[in-house]
């Protein structure tokens, strides 16, 4: 009787194994990536409008010729300020708040990027500054290659807590101010929750990651910002729970993951001191983005992934398209974005209207999740910015100034005549060095000439020394080849 019992017993352990099994199989299938993109990685970068930095880019919805912003909405006489090349100046953190961004929306007009400084007592010329190839040749040289959006909204007509919460969560997180709240943001679901509980690898990479810093304990200092770009650092669910407040590291990993093949499916990236956030370097910006996306293209996992950042808002900076208005939160103005990918369009420029929660339409339409709010549910996809028609493009690490073109190659019509001229000339001045030398052997003496050859037989000629090889020397390039790749295998 136990006998047939125990077997009993271990035959229903087998069968919910199986059954165990087949579930976890079934789920992991159901959630496996619907397009070749199996790693998306996806950064946020600080406070430009897409005039500010491609206003004048050869292609794209950029800046209008005329344009002149008034100085003062009230005096006509006051004049106006066209855009201008920044170059060198110093710059400031304008403002970018709510009420900056009504004064200067003013209405739909889109008249007031000067005079919304004017009322707060500064001067609001410097909105109007714009950068160029010069000042961001990567971003530029990045956008001739992959996929440049001219038509990219921030989410929120507001700052960064609003932003970057559209880009976890769908929603501002808290409607009521552009902050996080004392307790946190409570139970409202992330994108992150939906990846844990799919089974889907996710990690957020933090620079400069101090783990002591959460909504629980704030501080002044810049590091302080990093609950604000890294939103689960404000839910206790996560801080509390030690598996998956460990999927919170710092930026150093992302590097260690790609060589040591553990980069996650989805991973986010908050930067710290490189965020262009003025007064702040943006060609320090573009050294920070350019060893991600060089790192990215010489590991194993190129060939299956998408790299995509944009600009949590506009930064106080002029941009002249009238954001479209979907709710009473946005959008806010344009903000650049940029796609980099094997599978990206190739020098393209995308004109559908997207924003922050356009990325998170996309992990849910290739993860196969359910959408996180009303506003990610409607959203367009950045799907229409791949060609999935064709197989990956090969790395190729992308100049960092603009007008770098490969080395020409030689002009054969030219070179090879040039060589038969040379051994021609070599051969004639070699017989009239011999004839001169013969002849004075054979010449009378005269002052201080050699003595009369003696009667009798020619002695033999002296010896020959031994003849160097001929070891032509290779041309050398314009310039050094690119490094090479190492083999790579799927990711």
């Amino acid at each position: 009787m136990m006998r047939r019992l125990t077997i009993g017993l271990a035959f229903v352990a087998a069968l919910s194994a199986v059954s165990t099994a087949g579930a976890a199989s079934a789920a992991q299938a159901r959630h496996a990536p619907r397009t070749p993109i199996r790693h998306l990685i996806v950064l946020m970068q600080e406070n430009h409008t897409y005039d500010n930095y491609f206003g004048t880019y050869k292609r794209g919805d950029g800046l209008p010729r005329r344009t002149c912003m008034p100085r003062n909405l009230t005096d006509a006489g006051a004049g106006c300020v066209k855009p201008f090349a920044i170059r060198n100046r110093p710059v400031r953190d304008l403002g970018h708040t709510a009420d900056v961004f009504r004064a200067q929306y003013n209405e739909g007009r889109m008249n007031g990027f000067v005079d919304a400084f004017r009322r707060l007592g500064v001067d609001g010329s410097l909105a109007m500054g714009h950068y160029d190839g010069q000042d961001l040749p990567f971003y530029w040289n990045l956008a001739d290659r992959f996929v440049l959006f001219d038509r990219f909204f921030s989410s929120a007509a507001g700052g960064s807590t609003w932003n970057h919460m559209f880009a976890v969560t769908g929603t501002p997180g808290n409607p009521k101010v552009d902050a996080v709240p004392a307790k946190g943001f409570g139970n409202l679901p992330m994108i992150f929750d939906r990846l844990q509980a799919a089974g889907v690898s996710w990690k957020f990479y933090v620079q400069n990651y101090d783990p002591r810093i959460t909504y629980r304990s704030r501080v002044s200092t810049d590091r302080g910002s990093q609950i604000v770009w890294v939103p689960p650092l404000d839910y206790a669910r996560y801080i509390d729970n030690r598996a998956l407040f460990s999927h919170i590291v710092d930026l150093s990993q992302y590097y260690k993951d790609l060589n040591a093949g553990k980069l996650p499916e989805v991973s986010y990236i908050a930067p710290s001191g490189s965020s262009e956030h003025p007064p702040g370097s943006i060609q320090a910006g573009e050294r920070f983005v350019r060893t991600l996306l060089n790192s990215l293209m010489s590991s194993t996992y190129w060939t299956h992934s998408a790299f995509i950042w944009s600009y949590d808002d506009w930064g106080g900076w002029y941009d002249h398209v009238k954001p479209p208005k979907v709710d009473k939160f946005g959008y806010g103005f344009r903000v650049p974005a940029l796609l980099v990918s094997p599978y990206a369009r190739a020098g393209f420029t995308d004109h559908t209207t997207l924003d922050f929660t356009s990325i998170l339409k996309f992990i849910e339409q290739n993860w196969n999740l359910k959408p996180l709010a009303a506003r990610d549910a409607r959203a367009s996809s950045i799907r229409g910015a791949f060609d999935f028609s064709r197989g990956p493009r090969e790395p190729a690490i992308v100049p960092a100034v603009r007008g770098v073109k490969p080395p020409a190659a030689p002009q054969r019509s030219i070179v090879y005549p040039a060589y038969v001229v040379a051994f021609l000339l070599t051969a004639l001045l070699i017989v009239m060095a011999s004839r001169r030398s013969s002849g004075s052997w054979r010449r009378g003496p005269g002052p201080g000439g050699p003595p009369d050859r003696p009667e009798g037989p020619t002695p033999p000629p002296p010896p020959s020394p031994p003849r160097a090889k001929f070891r032509p020397q290779p041309v050398p390039s314009e310039t050094p080849p690119l490094p090479e790749f190492p083999s790579r295998r799927s990711a």
